[in-house]
Order: structure tokens, then sequence, then C-alpha cells
């Protein structure tokens, strides 16, 4: 197959002329039909690498991906490209999946969503043999490694696809970031027929990371944002304090507004896009602000609170300068953030005993008897839960998101679910039903006229817009819907927003609920070391950001020269070849000798002054240390590529 039909394609629905940087690796790769993982920073365009394809081939291309709210966003935008695309995912009904994948199997959809959790439940087993396959992709490939940051379980089933479907379909996992050990885990999870990894560099040259040591946090915020240019996004871990933030920024005559999971999905929609127009200048969010952000001239990254993981701080802070002109990525670091990094590790972990409590609590609030609920879908009400029971809400969270680690449950924060119609009568009977109930006439043609697609499937729908468009009240359109329904002349789920829980596996009785010890140390244990990464990172004042950020991934590279702690180097007047020259003779020195610091000046072979000037550094940096004697000793032997 020609390249240049997948420039085409590319060029008719993005406007694009060229592929950005791995794009077309990744694509010629999937067009041969070879397993492929291809490892893109954010901002990348990772979607490019398996819609592009997809288009060019016959057949429909299934993506799993685990964010709902990215699922919905893709699918929205595929439609109004003309490009036929549907989602399956937690919080729909059977008939609605049963009408989907009819719809795929016998239709001319190119595109089939789905979440992890729905690829083993008996109706997608069933029909997913019968589906014409192109591709598979699996985003947020990272998840089905034990080793990766966001592991799920229902990542481990993915691979049990290849039973069901014939060998010529490729599979193309997709992660922003991995660590090394996480790739194999990629490929041997998902059963690669040979071992195909495509990447890119994850170094972003046009960033400086910053780390500021500052106890009042917000007198600095409004200061650095008061004195530079641009649009920005500030990071922060709780909904409370995104509005205290975004409102301090106001109070300070700085455009800014925030936005999180727990608003409304229009009142999200509208920040957002109020934001990308430049009409906000800052937005202040916790980490549900990202997924399908394509703002290319974001300027800078602000990290009001430390988050748990290199690969968090790495993703969020890489939204800005997708331009590629100069950004800043800044995280805010104060005596008490590594205490609350430490004590959010006990949070993290609830006693087993508690666990397995707060499970028992669950079924009894759902009413789910021993033996039953394999996957059945339920709405949760968290804060009727915990009140119920008078649980500790954190406690609670991270205890249900302990059972989902280990298969029990899938649990889904709150998403919002649009009223959905779908026409149960065909055209000619509607028609005739039109004539003998004149009073129902007007609002059907309404429907017909507000939407299209409701004779072959469910199709989203808004009440408020049909009020106003017919003048009539919400309640009064939404009696209307009741009574079709009962008349058995269409389908209608009302809207809800809600949080859902889904039981992977039957109620158990509590001694048959198995958490393994082992594994929940070895759980602890990862996280434990994620977050000592995070603060090594923090802390650190002699070693290069970006060299950190990229070590961390398993990537080699110089020092970046506009981090802080390069700056500062920087502040020396000495070249970096200086330097290094310089340092990497006073480590051969004190390998052999423990000298004063005069009897160093004197036994290295640069001048005087710039071996007073590095010494002081390594002083300062507690790179060197003087013992009871005044000796200079190495503290911890660096590598000097990149220090």
């Amino acid at each position: 197959m020609e390249f240049e039909q997948y420039r085409q394609v590319l060029t008719k629905y993005w406007g694009f002329t060229s592929f950005r940087p791995l794009q077309e690796e990744i694509i010629k790769s999937v067009g041969e039909g070879k397993d492929t993982l291809g490892l893109m920073p954010t901002g990348g365009g990772k979607s490019i690498t398996f819609q592009v394809p997809a288009l060019v081939a016959e057949g429909i291309c299934l993506v799993i991906t685990p964010l709902i709210a990215l699922m919905k966003e893709q699918v929205s935008r595929l439609n109004s490209l003309e490009i036929k695309a549907v989602a399956i995912h937690s919080g729909m009904s059977g008939e609605e999946i049963d009408i989907v994948l009819d719809n795929c199997i016998y239709g001319d959809y190119k595109f089939l969503y789905i979440s992890p959790e729905r690829i083993s439940t008996r109706i997608f087993e069933a029909r997913v043999g019968r589906l014409n396959l192109s591709l598979v992709a699996v985003d947020e490939a990272h998840c089905i490694s034990q080793r990766g940051y966001d592991s799920r379980p229902s990542y481990l089933k993915i691979a049990s696809l290849r039973n069901h479907i014939t060998d010529k379909v490729p599979f193309l996992a997709l992660t922003a970031s991995a660590t090394p050990q996480v790739i194999d885990d990629i490929l041997t999870r998902l059963e690669f027929r040979e071992k195909n990894v495509l990447r890119t560099s994850f170094e972003r040259k046009n960033i400086s990371y910053l780390v500021r040591q500052v106890e009042e946090k917000g007198t600095y915020l409004v200061k650095t944002v008061g004195s530079v240019k641009g649009s920005g996004i500030v990071y922060v871990r709780s909904r409370k304090r995104c509005r205290e933030v975004a409102e301090l920024l106001v109070e300070n005559g700085i455009s800014a507004d925030y936005y999180h999971a727990g608003l409304p999905d229009e009142i999200r929609d509208r920040k957002q896009k109020e934001w990308s127009a430049g009409e906000t200048r800052v937005i202040v969010s916790t980490n549900a602000f990202g997924m399908g952000i394509d703002k290319a001239d974001v300027r800078f990254v602000i990290h009001w609170d430390t988050p748990d993981s290199i690969e968090n701080y790495f993703q969020e802070s890489g939204r800005g300068g997708r331009d590629g002109k100069p950004a800043w990525a800044v995280l805010l670091y104060s005596s008490s953030d590594k205490n609350k990094l430490i004590e959010s590790l006990k949070h993290k972990f609830p006693p087993v005993e508690k666990i397995k409590d707060i499970y028992e609590a669950l079924c009894s609030y759902l009413q789910v008897p021993h033996g039953a609920g394999k996957d059945n879908v339920f709405d949760f009400n968290m804060a009727g839960f915990v009140s119920r029971f008078r649980l500790p809400v954190i406690e609670t969270f991270n205890s249900l998101a302990f059972l989902q680690r280990e298969g029990y449950i899938e649990f889904t924060e709150e998403i919002n679910n649009p009223s959905r119609v779908h026409f149960v009568v065909g055209r000619d009977d509607l028609y005739k039903f039109q004539v003998a109930n004149e009073s129902f006439d007007g609002f059907i043609k309404l429907l017909l006229r507000s939407y299209t697609g409701m004779f072959s499937e469910f199709v989203a729908i808004n009440e408020e817009t049909l009020a106003k468009k017919a003048a009539i009240s919400r309640d009064t359109v939404y009696q209307y819907l009741v009574k079709l329904a009962s008349m058995n002349i269409i389908r209608y789920i009302p809207g809800k927003k809600t949080a859902l829980v889904i039981f992977t596996e039957e109620r158990l009785v509590r001694k048959a609920l198995m958490i393994s010890p082992d594994n929940y140390l070895h759980v602890k244990e990862k996280y434990s070391l994620r977050l000592e990464k995070m603060i090594d990172y923090a802390e650190s004042k002699n070693r290069c950001r970006s060299v950190m950020l990229l070590d961390y991934f398993g990537e080699e590279s110089d020092r970046c020269g506009t981090c802080d702690v390069c700056r500062e180097r920087n502040e020396l007047d000495l070249s970096k070849y200086e330097f290094d020259r310089i340092l990497e003779e006073i480590k051969g020195i004190l390998a052999d000798k423990q000298p004063d610091a005069e009897e160093l000046v004197k036994l290295c072979t640069y001048p005087e002054e710039k071996v007073i000037k590095v010494t002081r550094w390594l002083l300062d940096h507690d790179k060197i240390i003087r013992d009871k004697d005044y000796r200079l000793l190495w503290k911890d032997p660096p590598t000097l590529r990149g220090d």
C-alpha cells in the first residue's frame, strides 16, 4: 500500500500535509500488519497513528481505552468529521450495547471504542468474532503492567481477543510514558508476535523544568504569573483548592478559572473552550484537565502540589510548549510537601481487614447476595455510602481502588451520561402512529428534525434544548418521552450523573476474598518507590532536571542548560566542558586522597579560580563533604554524563 494514501487521509480529515515525528513509522508498521508498541510523549498525536490507517483499511478499528471522557470526546470529534464511530462503556444498558454491536457488524462503522472491562462480558465475547476488524488499538498501554503506575486488571484480558480474531489483525499499543520494565510487560502480556517498539525521544528541549522551594505558594504564584506572558495551567490535588487558587489569581487581576471532574459536563466544556480560545488565561485544575487538550501555545504549567509519580508529573508538565516555543514547567515545593506525600502512602493502603470490611459494606449497600452480581453495573453514590456506614472518605476510596486492582470490581468516578432515545418502530409504522395520535405528531417531528440516526441506534438528546425549541417546559418534554416509551414507540433512557461500580466477579464470602499479602506489599512498595523518585526530583539540587526525568524512562541525555540546576551552574561562568573536566579531575583525586580544600586546588591542573568555583559548587550541593579534620570526601560518586 502506497504511503501516499495515508497522507491523503491525513489532509482530507485533519488538514495536515505531513505527519509528526514517529507517526509515519508507526502507521507504516501497522499497515504492514505488524504488532507495534508506540511510545510517544504527551501531545505527540497518538490518535492519528490508529485513526489514519483504520480509515485506509477495510473493516473496523477496535480502540481500547480506560478514559471514558476521552472516549466520548474522540467519538464526537470523529462523527463531526463524518467518520462513523461509536463507543461501549460502563453505564450503557444491555439493549444499547446490543444495538451498537449489531451496527458495527452489519453497518459501515470505522471505529468502535470500548473500555477494557467490557471485553470479557458475555455479550461482547459472543460478537467480537463477527466484527471485521482491521486493527486493535490499545491506548494507555502501561495499564497492563503490574509494574506500571496505573495498573488495571481488566487490561490483562485484552490478549484474550486473539482467541476470537484472525492472526492478520495487528495490535497497536500506545503510551506516553513507560519504563524499560513496563515496556517488556506490555509486549509479553499483549502476546506480541515479535518485539517491535517504536519510540521518539521523550526529551522536550523547549521546556525549562524548575523547582521552587517556597512556603508562601500563593504569593509566588501571583507574582510569577503576573510577570510572564501567555496562557498556562496550574495543577492542584483537590477540588476545593482549585476554586481557592483561581479566586486568588482573579483577585489579583489575573484572568483565571477552575476545572475539575465534579463540574457538570456543559460547564466543563465551556470553561475548556474559553481557555482554549484565550478568553481565560489561566486554568486551575485537578488532573482531570488534560485529556484531549490540543492547545499548542501553553507557556507555563505550574504544579501547586507535588504529584505522586514522575510519570504523572511528566505527562502533565508536557502539556506546555506543544508549539515548540519556550515553555516552563514549575514545581512549587515546600517543607511540608514531603510529609504530605509520605502521609498519602498510609491513606493509599488501608489495612487488609479494612478493605474487606468495605467490600462487605459495598455488597450490602448495593444489595448483592453471595454468589451473584458478576458483570452487573450499579449506580453508586459515594457520599451516601460513606454516610450510611460512617466510613472515612479517603480510606474508602483507596479500598475501592485496591479491590479494583485485585480484579473484584471496577469503580468509575462520576460520569455524565446524557439522555438517549431510540425509535423501536419503523418509519412506516411511526407515520401511522402520528396520523392516529395527532397530539404526539408535533413532538415526534421536533425529535426527528433535531436529531438523526434514532431509527438505527440510541442517540443522545437534551431535554432542555428540545424545550427551548418548542417553547414548552422541560417537564412537558419529559412527559412526552415517557409516554412514547410506554406506548413502545421509543426506548427512552433518562440522563444521569453518577459513579458506577461493576462486579467483575460474583460476590464472595469474606474468607474467600483473597488479597495476597505479597501482592499487597509489592504494590505498596512499588508506590513507595515512585514517591521516593518524585521526592528525589523535587529535592535534588545538583542534577539536571531534564536528565533526571529522562533517566527515569531509560533514556540518556546531556544536561539541558535551562533548568534551575543548570542555570545555577551556568552562573559559575564556566562552559559545560570546563565544568565537567574539572569535576572529573576532582573526582579522580578524591578517589585516591583526602586533601583539604587548599591542597585540592594545588593538586588540580586547572586555573585556581575555576577549581575553587567548582569545589564550592560541589560542597554547596552535597556532592563532596568535609570530615571532622576538614578533609574532603566524595559523598555520592556521580555519573558524569549530564551531572
